[in-house]
């Protein structure tokens, strides 16, 4: 039996380590064996592959040349094996999936049933949450975010981009007078979050010049889903996302207030994922699944200046 492929995976990773016992304590074997299968491969190949001294280790030439080679053959191996359990293997397995309050009760749960339906060997874990989760820690294979990404930990397919709007039930406006310019807001109750991320101040366009008004309110929450609640309860004035609100806006349940003024804020809808190499085949046709479906029902949910879909395109 060729071993030649198990003597090359040795070979580069103690050139990625940088020595033999780091080498070995990875790949799960003594010194002495890694060091004893490099002097093999070097019989064989009748050259020289390191340079070693008392102090150190470098690469000569052709260890140059059969590393770089080694490293092609051994991801053209991974590639084939890969490719195979792709179209073979069974999409099975825990997938464990995090979002927004409002997201996942309008968007994300009204799928799932369909999305078990065509994979019924994936096993489905959803969290729905406002709080800001971090994959590795929080244990999520696969999250929707709404707003901007600072984070290079992660992989990120965009789904959608959704603009916010400043909204009242009409029985608020009953009671108050709908305001006329932003800085009426002031003598409204207005709704905000209290996490630590949430924005106290709503933008405004207000003579070609951006605003930033600092509103407040008699009460506070720590999610989407609760804030339109107590909206539609005509408690106060409230501003949330385009993609939350349609289809109370579509009803009249909900009044968009002061649009001239709309400073054009837009956030991302994004899947994020882990940055790994592979993609486990379970998060991979959870993703395409929710790029499917939900790219084009957030498309028809308003024109340019509401809701835009992103490109389905990875």
């Amino acid at each position: 039996m060729d071993k030649r492929s198990g003597e090359m995976q040795v070979f580069a990773k103690v050139v990625e380590m940088g020595s033999f016992s780091a080498a070995a304590e990875v790949l799960d074997m003594s010194p002495s064996a890694v060091s004893k299968l490099v002097a093999r491969t070097e019989s064989r190949l009748g050259v020289q592959l390191f340079k070693r001294s008392t102090r150190s280790m470098s690469l000569t030439a052709e260890g140059r040349e059969y590393h770089a080679s080694c490293v092609r053959i051994l991801q053209d191996i991974e590639d084939a094996e890969l490719s195979v359990s792709k179209t073979q293997a069974q999409v099975r397995g825990l997938l464990r999936v995090n979002t927004s309050l409002p997201f996942g009760q309008h968007y994300l749960v009204p799928l799932l049933q369909d999305f078990r339906q065509r994979y019924p060997d994936i096993k489905l874990d959803v969290s729905l949450s406002d709080a800001k989760v971090e994959l590795q820690r929080d244990e999520v294979d696969v999250a929707i975010r709404m707003g901007p990404l600072h984070d290079a930990s992660f992989r990120a397919r965009k789904l959608a981009s959704s603009r916010k709007a400043v909204v009242a039930a009409p029985s608020y406006l009953q009671r108050h007078p709908a305001p006329q310019s932003p800085e009426d807001l002031l003598r409204h109750d207005c709704l905000n979050f209290n996490f630590r991320r949430a924005l106290d101040e709503w933008p405004f366009m207000v003579d070609g010049g951006l605003l930033h008004l600092a509103v407040s309110g008699g009460a506070q929450t720590n999610n989407g889903e609760t804030m339109r609640q107590l909206t539609l309860q005509g408690m106060g004035i409230s501003r949330l996302g385009m993609f939350h609100v349609y289809e109370d806006l579509q009803r009249g349940d909900l009044v968009e207030l002061l649009p001239e003024y709309n400073a054009g804020d837009i956030e991302d809808i994004s899947i994020i994922y882990a940055n790994q190499k592979h993609v486990a085949p379970r998060i991979r046709v959870f993703i395409d699944f929710l790029v499917e479906r939900l790219g084009p029902l957030l498309a028809l949910r308003g024109d340019a200046g509401h809701l835009v879909a992103a490109d389905a395109s990875r």
